[in-house]
């Protein structure tokens, strides 16, 4: 008789708590309490809707300064590091070739020959007055004069391009080097040259970057660039730090759309932080305007497979697994959609002890 009434037992239980089907789960009321089993269901709510972009920061033109020689010459000292930030007007670089040396030397020698030519061109002005000298001399003094106050200032403009003032040049503070300053505050992006190498006039040696005016390039869908206005508030944040935002502004949306029906939006960092280092990679949320949908809350909703699924009560006790899309989560709610919203939304749904549900129906699926 025991062995009897134990097979009872262990049979009620087995038939209390039942796979109905793949999709489909019974409880009985001892499982359903300890489950902590909980119905509800779906609502509409007004939840604001989140734009989830991508891109990367950039740099505009005018605060990106590459740093050439217009003459060229030898790198003979620098100090520079990437990353290291320079401030304006400090030098960064010194570079010596003799074409220096022979520039200051013409300067000089034709500023020299510019007093005796503008002195002849005097002597010749005077004699034309007093009819003492032919036109001819008198125009060709003039020539001889103009011509050497372009060669001078020619010559000086040179100079200045190296950074040498031709208003303090001397024969007795002649230089074969040259000092290159920084013309932004900023920091090192790159160094292409070492010390000892030649560099042509054409050559890059370092780029600077000015970051108070760097930006984040978004990639945004045709479709959605309706949603977005100039002005719009938005946050930002990298892969490797989530959980460090960056709150941006968006100042400009592209007009060329791609082939691949996207454009690009360009955005203000409200604070600049040194983090930010153009071509970083970044993610971008963008709230856009509150719409009405249907809720659920987060811990509804269930995993399995890459797919998402909620448990719809069929009768007293009986749940079916039903998959939903997901979409916009906020204080604790997920927008969803079902696939027949008609007959689903009127259904009472798992809101607590989902996951308890999809482990006992899978585990049975294994058996």
């Amino acid at each position: 008789m025991s062995l009897i009434s134990c097979n009872n037992t262990i049979k009620e239980e087995n038939t209390a708590a039942q796979i109905v089907s793949n999709d489909l789960v019974e409880l009985t009321e001892a499982q359903a309490k300890n489950a902590a089993i909980q119905l509800a269901k779906a609502e509409e709510k007004s939840i604001p809707a989140i734009l989830k972009v991508n891109g990367i920061i950039d740099v505009p033109p005018q605060n990106m300064v590459s740093i050439s020689v217009p003459l060229g010459g030898y790198l003979k000292s620098t100090n520079l590091l990437e990353g290291m930030h320079v401030r304006n007007g400090e030098i960064i670089a010194t570079l010596e070739d003799q074409q220096y040396i022979q520039l200051q030397q013409d300067y000089l020698t034709a500023k020299s020959h510019l007093v005796a030519i503008e002195k002849e061109y005097e002597r010749q002005s005077e004699l034309n007055k007093s009819k003492a000298g032919s036109d001819k001399n008198l125009e060709l003094a003039v020539s001889n004069y103009q011509s050497q106050k372009v060669t001078v200032k020619a010559l000086a403009e040179k100079l200045k391009l190296i950074n040498i003032n031709p208003n303090e040049l001397s024969e007795n503070n002649l230089s074969r080097s040259i000092q290159l300053p920084s013309p932004i505050d900023g920091y090192v992006k790159a160094i292409h040259v070492n010390i000892g190498k030649y560099v042509s006039p054409t050559e890059v040696l370092f780029e600077l970057v000015n970051p108070e005016d760097i930006h984040l390039a978004l990639t945004v869908f045709e479709k959605d660039i309706d949603k977005l206005a100039v002005g719009q508030k938005l946050t930002a944040y990298s892969n490797q730090q989530p959980s460090k935002k960056y709150t941006c502004e968006i100042i400009l949306i592209g007009k060329d759309i791609s082939k691949e029906r996207t454009l690009t939006i360009h955005c203000h960092f409200e604070k600049y932080h040194g983090s930010l280092i153009p071509g970083m990679y970044m993610n971008a949320a963008i709230e856009v305007e509150n719409s009405k949908a249907l809720v659920l809350p987060s811990e509804a909703i269930v995993r399995f497979e890459g797919k998402e699924y909620v448990f719809c009560e069929q009768r007293n006790l009986q749940f079916q697994m039903t998959e939903v899309m997901s979409g916009t989560s906020t204080n604790g709610f997920t927008q969803i959609k079902f696939a027949d919203s008609a007959e689903v939304n009127s259904r009472n749904v798992v809101v607590k002890g989902a996951y308890t549900l999809l482990m006992k129906l899978k585990n049975k699926d294994e058996e």
